[in-house]
């Protein structure tokens, strides 16, 4: 695969950070789910617990568990420094084997080994444990259990680019250099997925999450915020709850699921924005949500659960799209957001009544907006109305694309922020070109050597005046270049994208750019999508200006020089009406101060549910 991406971006796959326990080891089916997630592309960090291993360990050996009771009646393992050698033992030769096993039998390879290893995790030793015996409270201070301090980060990162899984366990390094130290393996995924700035921390159990009754299997918590989750977690959960509110001082987006699966669906999702009022709680939760370009199933998985517990027939299909359908005939309104984000790495924030993240605008408040209409709305008979939450909208097209092969419709409303109270009419179109050469190594002092870099710099002088000639209103942008001496080969690449106005074809901006391709340089087209208007004198605007009316609002009129799904669609549809409508400031997109204020969010939400009922009664 080409070095520069369909964006030219550095980030890298999404990181899962996932905890399975002793228990949850035995059952198969999370290690296909495993190997799921690397078919997808995801790297993949796996803490290990090893209790039962301990104790398998343990009776193989003959030798006998020590333990301590702690001042609140928990049950711990007695870890004195001549007993690590035996707790390492456990992990070597018990759990991680079988974690190794397990993976390479499914054709992934695996680095497994103790955290202690090359100090890839260090910990600082513990105070003196307080615990009862013969109901008296008793210091012990020889129990080798720690507090994480670091974290290997670039050896991690480094081995998670090499293996498809990297399968660690306790015990961790001594910071001062001492013997190994016992730490919590949930605790030590939370930490993991901190320091390594993980998109998803999973800590898989034995139930469906935290119980509000240990005893109802089926009392399952299902949002909570920081400190909630403590009255209600007992035992070995105490532990969980703990390790998901350290993940919060992070930015993964964290749950404990189960039993013994890593589906988040029942799961307890833990949230570090809570939202300041109840209608505002799912677009809170969906832009905490990471889901990055390519990495968009957990957010479609949450929403398209959401919808069923909101009376609507919902599904991820199989371009990974969420489809949310209401009403049926042979009237189609089509919602279309899209589910994915450019990348980021800044935590999810409210301030008062302003929602800071990455999606925020671009474009979970307008997808939020559409399933919430949806959600509310009653179609007249005849009416299908549906919302869907596209992938690669950011990068490929790849959901839009399936969208316009799959499911036609009368109207679209594309989710892209024109501010509550504007409309976008259309949009530019877009021609996304990568430049690539490969030719042998010569001597940079011979005659007539051109490297890769001359070549990629020859090339790209040229493309703004082959695009200006074409069109005085045309836009150019050189999304990433590269070139490097490899061996005996010279590589060069770059990514061109250029916006074409109205009144310039893509296939000749195509063609245009083409040319400027002389061998030995190739051209790969990434993306052609045509401009698309729609008339002020539709339907389907009338119904906006109507909705804009009743409200008093004086409607602004935009036509944007980036590109959306619209453009998409635009490829084979021709004479539907579309428009595009949602909360936000665009020039927030792909900022690090994208924000929405809730009120915008509101006011888009009466529009748009506004509108959507007057196109119905047409």
């Amino acid at each position: 695969m080409p070095a520069l991406g369909e964006v030219a971006s550095s980030r890298e796959a999404a990181l899962y950070v996932v905890k399975l326990g002793s228990a949850t080891l035995l059952h198969s089916q999370v290690f296909d789910e495993l190997l799921e997630l690397s078919r997808r592309g995801a790297r993949l960090l796996v803490i290990a617990g090893g209790a039962a291993g301990i104790r398998e360990h343990y009776a193989r050996t003959g030798r006998e568990i020590r333990t301590l009771v702690s001042r609140n009646g928990d049950e711990i393992r007695y870890c004195p420094p001549e007993e690590m050698p035996h707790i390492v033992a456990a992990y070597e030769e018990v759990t991680l084997p079988l974690v190794e096993e397990e993976l390479t039998r499914r054709g992934l390879s695996v680095f497994a080994a103790v955290a202690r290893t090359g100090a890839l995790v260090k910990a600082t030793v513990n105070g003196p444990l307080r615990v009862r015996e013969d109901g008296r409270t008793r210091l012990i201070r020889d129990h080798r259990a720690g507090t994480v301090s670091s974290v290997d980060v670039p050896r991690l990162t480094g081995l998670l680019a090499t293996f498809d899984v990297v399968c660690l366990s306790p015990p961790v390094a001594d910071a001062d250099g001492g013997t190994a130290l016992n730490v919590d393996a949930d605790v030590l995924a939370a930490e993991a997925a901190r320091a390594l700035d993980a998109d998803h921390l999973r800590l898989v159990t034995g139930t469906a999450g935290l119980l509000t009754d240990p005893a109802d299997p089926t009392s399952s918590l299902r949002h909570l915020t920081e400190g909630e989750g403590r009255r209600y977690a007992k035992g070995r959960m105490r532990q969980k709850v703990r390790a998901a509110e350290i993940a919060l001082k992070g930015t993964s987006d964290t749950a404990i699921t189960g039993p013994h699966t890593l589906s988040a669906a029942g799961a307890t999702w833990f949230w570090r924005a809570p939202a300041p009022a109840p209608d505002l709680d799912l677009l809170s939760r969906a832009v905490e949500l990471s889901s990055v370009s390519r990495d968009e199933r957990e957010i479609a998985e949450f929403l398209a659960e959401w919808c069923a517990e909101h009376g609507i027939k919902a599904e991820v299909d199989a371009a990974n799209n969420l489809v949310a359908t209401k009403g049926a005939g042979a009237k189609r309104l089509l919602m279309l957001g899209h589910l994915d984000t450019v990348p980021h790495r800044w935590p999810v924030r409210w301030d008062g009544e302003v929602l800071s993240g990455r999606g925020s605008v671009d474009a979970k408040g307008s997808l939020v907006t559409y399933l919430q209409t949806l959600a509310a709305f009653d179609p007249p008979e005849g009416v299908e109305v549906r919302v869907v939450g596209a992938v690669e909208e950011e990068i490929t097209g790849a959901g839009a694309f399936h969208v316009r092969d799959a499911y036609p419709a009368d109207a679209v409303i594309v989710g892209e922020p024109s501010g509550a109270e504007a409309l976008t009419l259309g949009y530019y179109g877009l021609v996304k070109v990568r430049y690539a050469v490969e030719e042998p190594t010569g001597h940079t002092a011979g005659e007539g050597v051109r490297t890769a870099g001359d070549r990629m710099v020859e090339v790209l002088a040229k493309v703004p005046g082959t695009v200006a000639g074409l069109h005085p209103d045309a836009l150019t942008a050189v999304l990433g270049v590269r070139a490097l001496n490899q061996g005996d080969a010279q590589v060069g690449e770059a990514v061109v994208d250029v916006r074409v106005p109205p009144g310039l074809d893509v296939d000749a901006t195509v063609d245009a750019l083409r040319a400027l391709a002389a061998a030995p340089v190739r051209i790969d087209v990434l993306r052609a999508t045509p401009g698309v208007a729609t008339r002020r004198t539709s339907p389907l605007v009338k119904s906006f200006q109507r909705a804009f009316a009743e409200s008093g609002v004086t409607p602004r009129y935009l036509m944007k020089k980036g590109s959306s799904d619209m453009n998409t669609l635009a490829t084979t549809w021709h004479g539907i009406p579309m428009v595009a409508y949602g909360p936000g400031d665009a020039k927030l997109d792909h900022t690090p101060d994208e924000h929405l204020h809730a009120d915008e969010f509101r006011r888009a939400q009466r529009l748009l549910a506004a509108a959507v009922r007057e196109w119905s009664l047409l």
